[in-house]
């Protein structure tokens, strides 16, 4: 085999698309403008590294979209969510990991493999011939952002995403908060005390919210739009929806006990969440958000054992790039007008690091296929990678398409035989087929 793939961004789904198409014997050069040229969210030089949460949320493959895409990527044997459980932290029932042995992990086992390569340069135009893959990310860089907009015709639609910040476990006062995981979820002791509970009373809420509305923050750059991903929002965004979106959404108080007052309902409940193996960082759970970093200690300080919490990393916000796929890319995830170009990961449109990984497994098989002279089919639309290359390539409306994360909503509907059936019979039908499909395809190639 002569020919070789070349791989533009080192993230989750480029990663994924060289380990994918090194394994079929293709020779694979990762292009990775990192660490010579940095991005307002990235801290190192390393592949997949984790810029926002260090989760990879449910990993419940029976009843959960998510879940379900782990269980396809580990059945394809998939390198992030493989070296993902290597590095897992105690989390309930999602997947979480200690975010710097994970990436460092990555890194040396796509620097060991005899296939691939990795050049440490900017890419800034679209190459004219050759097997490319783009997977650089909601963080792609301007010269290339540019050149991609000027060969498709239409500006790349933009997003704003918020990074949740990051405390010192230390510098929390543990005799107001207590260990428990929503619902005291997890097949482990460790599992079900995976999470930090800091509980409000509905005075303390209520001046929390009234100091998040007031809070000072950032302001965007002439011609940008605060156009926010749903399951990425700030919480003063929330917050500005109504006054009790916080209560039912990441500070919802169901399923939770205080252990130091087990008579004593919280009215709001804040979670921190362990964010490396030495459990000495705790990130705030759904907490994402754009306020400036003078308010942002003053407001999270205002959160019930929070008062004297220092802080590794405050949160803040950078724009996310991705295409009109649904337009621009044909059902093999290749651009209508350069075939010889696919893009992958979050810049398609999918949300997330599982999705973008998953988009990577499938985009690095398309390419090694397609080298090797050999035809892929499309995964079918009832598995969880189907159901997301299907939507993003054409399923989707054009007119209103936004990033999507992995969902029920869009896989065929399951038969439902008996009539009616509740949530969790009939997301296990949906999972019970996936599999088998899902198993078939990966058969078939």
């Amino acid at each position: 085999m002569t020919e070789t793939l070349h791989i533009v961004g080192g993230g989750m789904a480029g990663s994924e698309a060289a380990w994918q198409a090194a394994n079929a014997g293709i020779q694979v050069v990762i292009h990775e403008m990192r660490p010579k040229v940095k991005t307002f969210a990235h801290q190192t030089g390393n592949l997949a590294e984790m810029v926002c949460s260090n989760s990879f949320r449910s990993d419940d493959d029976e009843a959960n979209a998510v879940g379900l895409l782990h269980w396809e990527m580990r059945a394809a044997n998939g390198l992030i969510i493989n070296t993902a459980d290597k590095h897992a932290l105690p989390a309930g029932s999602a997947l979480a990991v200690d975010r710097d042995p994970f990436a460092e992990t990555v890194t040396a086992t796509l620097l060991a493999h005899p296939n691939i390569s990795v050049n440490y340069e900017e890419i800034t135009e679209l190459p004219d011939d050759g097997h490319w893959i783009i997977a650089t990310g909601p963080l792609t860089s301007s010269a290339l952002g540019e050149a991609i907009a000027m060969e498709t015709g239409a500006d790349a639609l933009a997003f704003f995403d918020a990074i949740a910040p990051i405390v010192y476990a230390d510098s929390i006062n543990t005799d107001i908060t207590w260990l428990q995981s929503r619902y005291d979820k997890g097949d482990t002791e460790e599992n079900r005390k995976a999470y930090l509970n800091c509980p409000m009373t509905k005075d303390q809420y209520e001046a929390f919210i009234d100091a998040l509305l007031d809070a000072e923050k950032t302001e965007f750059h002439e011609g940008e739009t605060a156009g926010y991903f749903d399951g990425c929002l700030p919480i003063e965004v929330m917050a500005e929806r109504g006054r009790e979106t916080l209560r039912f959404g990441p500070m919802k108080p169901v399923g939770l006990t205080n252990a130091h007052k087990p008579d004593d309902k919280p009215y709001a409940v804040v979670q921190l969440r362990r964010d490396n193996v030495l459990g000495t960082l705790l990130n705030i759970v759904g907490f994402q958000t754009k306020m400036k970093y003078g308010a942002q200690t003053k407001v999270f300080k205002m959160i019930p054992g929070l008062e004297d919490a220092n802080f590794a990393r405050l949160g803040g916000i950078h724009r996310n790039t991705f295409l009109n796929s649904p337009t621009l890319l044909d059902g093999q995830m290749r651009l209508k007008s350069r075939p010889n170009i696919r893009f992958s990961g979050q810049i398609t449109g999918v949300e997330g690091y599982v999705e973008s990984a998953a988009m990577g497994l499938l985009a690095g098989r398309y390419a090694a296929a397609e080298i090797s002279g050999t035809a892929l089919n499309v995964p079918p639309p009832e598995t969880a990678v189907g159901s997301l290359v299907h939507h993003i390539t054409g399923g989707a409306e054009a007119k209103t398409f936004q990033p999507m994360n992995v969902n029920f909503g869009l896989f065929p509907p399951a038969d439902a035989k008996a009539g009616r059936k509740n949530r969790k019979t009939r997301y296990k039908a949906y999972t019970d087929r996936a599999k088998v499909a899902w198993q078939a395809w990966l058969d078939g190639e």
